[in-house]
């Protein structure tokens, strides 16, 4: 049977997740493959070329189609297609772009039922989270506790600095018109910030749902490693769009400024090339060692070039 390849061409060659563009939203749009490349085309049939290997993560919104083609195209690529609702504040799937490998999936599960090793792990996240070590002598659900009030605390002190009313943390999932102007920008940055991070995990090779500070959810994980990083990006610029918002001084719908000024956060700090490591680093304080793969065990999804001499 013939190749599908070009002939005299090499294979193509995912590039490193960390060298990727963050995130796309497509709303509205027929999601399909046009030479090698995804493209986006609306109802009025404008046609949007999205690099795909070039991009971590594509959020698809309501009215959008995609054809087998594009997921077949995402899956090679390993871009991760993510179903979202509207402003992406709710999550129904998600396609795996890749990359999963049983020693990273069973070392991270290793040190979630070793209760112990749980704990110290916990005991990092909190420690990177706030550049602090976590209180002595304290459980998993108590550090739960404190972090929550200092989050808490976090919030109030970004509303009173962007000049945004704020109550509380208080959202419907089923009403996203019903929530307050600073309550809808903070899940879409959220939204954002969880599809980024999922991107991550699953190119390195964990599970999801296997979490130490959050439990019983299909993105504990993600949740875990998103918050390392949420209130240094994604919270800050929820509150300053909501400040501008308050303000009269947005020419776009919050959501969009939002998602707007998330992506530009995300690339200013170079949180893709981050993330991964840093996984690394907070399964690392569990000090139980990963499990050695089998010799026929598949490489890396995405690999990182060699470093010359």
């Amino acid at each position: 049977m013939p190749s599908s390849d070009t002939p005299g061409l090499p294979p193509p060659r995912p590039i490193p997740l960390k060298d990727r563009a963050a995130l796309v939203f497509i709303e509205r749009a027929q999601l399909d493959v046009d030479d090698g490349a995804f493209v986006a085309i609306d109802a009025e049939g404008v046609r949007t070329h999205i690099p795909v290997g070039g991009v971590a993560c594509l959020l698809l919104e309501p009215g959008v189609r995609a054809s087998h083609a594009a997921v077949a195209l995402a899956s090679r690529a390993g871009t991760l297609l993510v179903w979202v609702g509207e402003g992406a504040v709710r999550l129904y799937s998600a396609g795996r772009p890749g990359g999963a490998r049983a020693d990273k999936l069973l070392w991270q599960a290793q040190i979630a039922l070793d209760d112990s090793a749980r704990l110290r792990v916990v005991r990092r996240m909190y420690e990177l989270r706030f550049g602090e070590a976590a209180p002595q002598r304290r459980s998993v659900d108590q550090l739960r506790g404190i972090e929550g009030v200092r989050v808490r605390e976090t919030y109030a002190l970004l509303a009173r600095q962007h000049g945004v009313k704020w109550q509380r943390r208080a959202y419907d999932v089923s009403d996203w018109a019903g929530a307050d102007l600073p309550n809808r920008c903070l899940s879409s940055a959220t939204a954002c910030l969880h599809g980024l991070t999922e991107a991550a995990v699953l190119a390195a090779g964990y599970s999801p749902a296997i979490g130490f500070l959050h439990t019983g959810k299909p993105l504990s994980f993600v949740y875990d490693i998103a918050d390392l990083w949420k209130l240094q990006t994604a919270a800050p610029e929820a509150f300053r769009i909501a400040g501008q918002a308050a303000k009269g001084r947005l020419s776009m719908p919050v959501e969009r400024a939002v998602r707007q000024a998330c992506r530009d956060s995300f690339r200013r700090t170079g949180l893709l090339a981050k993330i991964i490591p840093q996984i690394e680093e907070v399964l690392s304080a569990g000090d139980l060692p990963p499990p050695a793969p089998p010799p026929e065990a598949a490489g890396p999804a995405f690999p990182d070039p060699e470093a010359g001499p």
